[in-house]
């Protein structure tokens, strides 16, 4: 399909898509520009394979989505704390999810020392993670099955990366209902893998990332 034709087929599929919308229910539209509560924020990665709302049967206005490559939480990356701030003090989301996905590029990428350009300097972070787990999964043998762990891996230590904010801390200080929790998604399958790592307060760290507020 050529540039212009695909381009047009996306602008059709999007009139499709209203006119069955509001065939179901008129109101559709005028109820989503009112008001967005969402109960979940979902960090994941920006893989085009991996679409949040239809992974866990979600409709436009349940999910606050941030995505990019590995779906990783950097305390330096303003765009991911922007999110964050957002989603916790001003929507009151109840879960957060990191759902990375078996057959992440940028995880691969990591396991290898060929240089792909700019993002080289993301994937330093992925590779960090490595060097923390780097007796376990340099005991795995098998290269896919060590590749699925990394995969794991990388998401657990995204989750402990949330709960280590001073956003996330500051909100459970507060009382606030805030559960943050990592998945892995099969694209060969669809079903998400519940990697059972939940936080649910700073009790759940490490002491030395346990912060301290003066009110």
């Amino acid at each position: 399909m050529e540039h212009t034709d695909l381009y047009k087929k996306i602008l059709e599929n999007n009139r499709e898509w209203v006119e069955q919308k509001l065939a179901i229910n008129p109101n559709y539209f005028k109820r989503l520009s009112e008001k967005q509560t969402p109960p979940i924020l979902w960090i994941g990665c920006s893989d085009s394979r991996v679409p949040a709302n239809e992974i866990i049967g979600a409709e436009p206005g349940d999910v606050f989505v941030h995505r990019n490559i590995a779906n990783m939480v950097i305390h330096s990356d303003m765009n991911m704390l922007s999110v964050l701030d957002y989603a916790v003090n001003i929507l009151k989301v109840k879960n957060i999810i990191v759902c990375g996905h078996y057959g992440c590029g940028g995880v691969q990428a990591a396991m290898k020392n060929d240089s792909v350009g700019i993002i080289d300097n993301w994937i330093r972070h992925i590779k960090t993670v490595y060097r923390l787990h780097n007796r376990e999964l340099d005991a795995i043998v098998d290269e896919t099955e060590r590749f699925n762990r990394f995969v794991e891996l990388n998401v657990k230590e995204q989750v402990f990366d949330l709960g280590k904010t001073s956003i996330v801390q500051a909100a459970w200080k507060s009382g606030q209902e805030l559960s943050i929790h990592g998945w892995a998604y099969g694209l060969n399958s669809g079903y998400v893998t519940d990697l059972e790592v939940n936080l649910t307060s700073n009790h759940d760290l490490d002491e030395v990332y346990q912060l301290k507020f003066n009110n």
